[in-house]
């Protein structure tokens, strides 16, 4: 096998971390319109059934970082291949074993600190293997793993709502959805073990010679000793200024841009929509339950094809133009949805709110976020300050998903004036702060290597 091949090939397997991570995104999407309705949840409860998970994607995030560092990148992505498999079986566990919330939550957060750890070591690793002019391209791998891990859910619970009366579907579709991820899991498991360790945490660990072996097979002998050198010179300056000293300020810097830019991803509003898709387009777009599912698979497909674009546009415009433009694009969708809605002329035109919106982000903070953690932080600090990021990013979601059901059937925004439209304007709000917020504070980091964006910092 030739050095892109086998590039592409650890690329891909490491990526379908971020499969399961759609995966379960759109899982419980599709599953909580039943679930729902079987444990008969109030708002505050449903919203703790589905942003329980990201409890466990906090923690996980936030244990990932000494994971990796301790044990490496690689054994951190098995690890939470097995716990993504337990909670997959779990979740779905049969009526007579199961009937109480609690343990579909506990589950849940099992599963959530699988997609913590992941979501942090994955981008990194695929980060730390890639050439500086593939980068940005091979990162977006992950964000291309999670949106066809969330297309391909909403066909699979299609496929079996749709195969399913409702009786069936409360009775046991939603547990057969949360079943289907077992497929997904065991494949990530599996492949693994055809994955090496990766180069940079191996120095970091002095395994110099099995470095130069991952590094040759990845970028050819030539250039495989270079980036030891380059790799090694950068360790050996971070060594000489002693221990790290997290709370300097030059570093506290660079961890609250890159966690604030990560946490901003968030803010946008992603989440709701993704996450409460069946519940928009039946309460606030007024379509009928046919058409939900339907209108969910049409919602994946945008996602898809425009993570597809941002793939190939990456490397050759720049991470920043890219944030731009979508931002222009998800406060245009978010402000026609919104005042659509405020104005009760619900119909196409929301609809095409919500797809501008969704393929404006997978073009933009959708794959950006990631590929600007996974490089933007030095070699030293990469594995502690990226779970840091990660960590916040996740807390952010929890307090989206959580708050979104109450704050969409709160008195405020159910006035004569929002009409429901308040969550929409809100999160435009937070749009407009990501466009100023990257101007000043974040980097270009197209084509540089990991060592040059790392002097960046130390201007």
């Amino acid at each position: 096998m030739n050095n892109a091949k086998f590039l592409l090939l650890i690329t891909s397997i490491t990526a379908l971390g971020g499969l399961l991570f759609g995966y379960d995104t759109g899982v419980i999407n599709g599953a909580q319109f039943y679930l729902t309705k079987y444990f008969q949840l109030d708002a505050a409860t449903k919203g703790w059934v589905v942003g329980s998970a990201l409890l466990g994607c906090l923690f996980g995030a936030v244990i990932a970082g000494p994971l990796s560092i301790k044990l490496g990148r690689k054994t951190s992505l098995i690890i939470s291949a097995i716990l993504f498999t337990i909670s997959a079986w779990g979740s779905g566990l049969p009526s007579f074993l199961e009937e109480s919330v609690a343990l579909l939550v506990v589950f849940r957060i099992i599963g959530g600190l699988g997609i913590g750890i992941a979501s942090m070591n994955a981008p990194m690793y695929i980060a730390e293997i890639a050439p500086a002019n593939k980068r940005g391209k091979l990162v977006t791998y992950y964000q291309l793993a999670i949106v066809i891990g969330f297309f391909a859910v909403f066909l699979v619970t299609y496929f079996i709502g749709n195969n399913l009366t409702e009786a069936e579907n409360l009775a046991f579709g939603w547990r057969r959805m949360f079943w289907s991820e077992l497929i997904p899991s065991g494949l990530f498991l599996t492949a693994l073990f055809l994955v090496p360790k990766s180069p940079r945490w191996l120095l970091l660990k002095n395994k110099n010679k099995e470095a130069l072996v991952v590094l040759t097979k990845i970028h050819g002998k030539e250039n495989a000793k270079k980036e030891v050198e380059e790799i090694k010179n950068s360790l050996t300056k971070e060594t000489k200024k002693g221990k790290v000293n997290y709370f300097s300020k030059s570093i506290i810097t660079i961890i609250i841009i890159g966690s604030v830019f990560s946490l901003l991803q968030q803010f946008t509003g992603i989440n709701a929509v993704l996450y409460y898709g069946a519940d928009i387009f039946e309460k606030s777009l007024g379509f009928g339950k046919d058409d939900i599912l339907k209108q969910q698979v049409l919602l994946a497909f945008v996602n898809l094809i425009f993570t597809l674009i941002a793939m190939v546009t990456v490397d050759k415009f720049g991470r920043k133009p890219l944030v731009y433009i979508g931002s222009v694009g998800m406060l245009t969708g978010f402000l026609i949805l919104g005042f659509t809605i405020q104005q009760q002329s619900i119909g196409i035109l929301s609809l095409l709110g919500v797809l501008t919106f969704i393929g404006s982000f997978a073009l933009s903070m959708g794959p950006v976020v990631w590929v600007v953690l996974s490089e933007m932080f030095p070699n030293k600090i990469r594995s502690v300050a990226m779970s840091v990021a990660v960590a916040v990013q996740w807390a952010g979601n929890y307090v989206v998903s959580q708050s979104f059901p109450m704050v969409t059937v709160s008195e405020l925004n159910n006035n004569n004036f929002w009409n429901g439209s308040l969550p929409y304007f809100i999160f435009s709000f937070f749009i407009i702060i990501i466009i100023i917020f990257t101007y000043k504070f974040i980097p270009e980091t197209k084509g540089k290597s990991l060592e040059e964006i790392e002097a960046i910092w130390s201007k």
